[in-house]
């Protein structure tokens, strides 16, 4: 007795008619007949009366029918059972994020990830834009998430997010009426910035070319490695920087930095993968979690 039989045999019961039945399954009437035969003759019984050119259950064709149809949906059950299991994301990611992102964005990402897909190995490494290019670039990591430019055109780039820049200095900063007071003069700052391949020092590097000024014009005071130190020196009223929003947004509003009117871009959050490897399901499912855009590919 194969399952097939029973599906035709339930089939031919619930419609009273071979051909039917038979049209309904996407077989041949033949076919339908044989396995009527077959499982009769199996099994020694008469399940259907003929009558003319319909059929009726027999006797005992009635008494099989609800264990037929039993047998069959436990099999569908299993079949699901299979299905689900075979569909279940599993396995692990490598992400390489900028500090921005891995400090301040991408946490409560992850862990509403995890929620929904716990069977997934999460790990983070954070680098400036420049560093975590290059691990995906050479299979380090799965894929990036960056707010800076990427240079190689073996990366596709897939907006996540938006993120707003702003440019700040200690509420006691000493030019502080200066700066407060229209557009300020960026050569008459003192900066503190992030080391190069950052993308916030990309901006000021952008913002100094708009201005027609040399960068090496800029009074830079500190290059430190992270923004939580450059945040810190910042309020400590050592020189201004032009940061993200979401690392200062806390002490703008608690009064210890102040943000300084200035025509800053917004720049994307962005995720970047290698376009010769192929996505895993793991891959594909954070990518719609985070909400990349699908068809984003220029570099930026």
């Amino acid at each position: 007795m194969t399952l097939d039989q029973l599906r035709i045999f339930v089939a031919v019961a619930e419609r009273g008619h071979m051909t039917k039945a038979a049209e309904l399954l996407g077989i041949s009437q033949s076919a339908a007949s044989a396995a009527i035969r077959s499982l009769e003759q199996q099994h020694g019984v008469q399940l259907f009366n003929r009558v003319g050119r319909n059929i009726e259950l027999a006797q005992t064709g009635r008494r099989f029918l609800p264990e037929a149809k039993a047998v069959l949906e436990r099999a569908a059950a299993a079949h699901d059972v299979l299905e689900h299991v075979s569909q279940t994301i599993t396995g692990s990611l490598s992400i390489a994020a900028s500090q921005t992102i891995a400090s301040y964005w991408l946490p409560r990402r992850l862990a509403s990830f995890h929620e929904a897909y716990p069977a997934v190995r999460l790990s983070v490494t954070i680098g400036n834009t420049r560093q975590v290019e290059t691990t995906v670039l050479d299979g380090t990591a799965d894929f990036g998430l960056v707010e800076g430019r990427t240079e190689s055109d073996i990366l596709r780039r897939a907006k996540v997010d938006v993120d707003r820049l702003m440019l700040v200095v200690a509420h006691s900063h000493p030019e502080i009426a200066e700066v407060s007071r229209g557009h300020p003069d960026i050569r008459e700052l003192r900066w503190i910035i992030r080391e190069g391949g950052s993308g916030t020092r990309e901006v000021l590097e952008d913002l100094a070319r708009r201005e027609a000024i040399s960068f090496a014009d800029l009074r830079i005071f500190l290059v430190l490695p992270s923004n939580e130190a450059v945040r810190q020196a910042v309020e400590a009223g050592a020189g201004a920087t032009i940061i993200s929003e979401l690392v200062v947004e806390r002490a703008v509003a608690e009064g210890s930095l102040r943000s300084v009117s200035i025509d800053l871009p917004k720049r994307d959050f962005a995720m970047i993968t290698h376009r010769d490897r192929q996505a895993s399901l793991a891959q594909m499912a954070l990518k719609a979690h985070l909400g990349a855009k699908a068809g984003e590919t220029a570099r930026g």
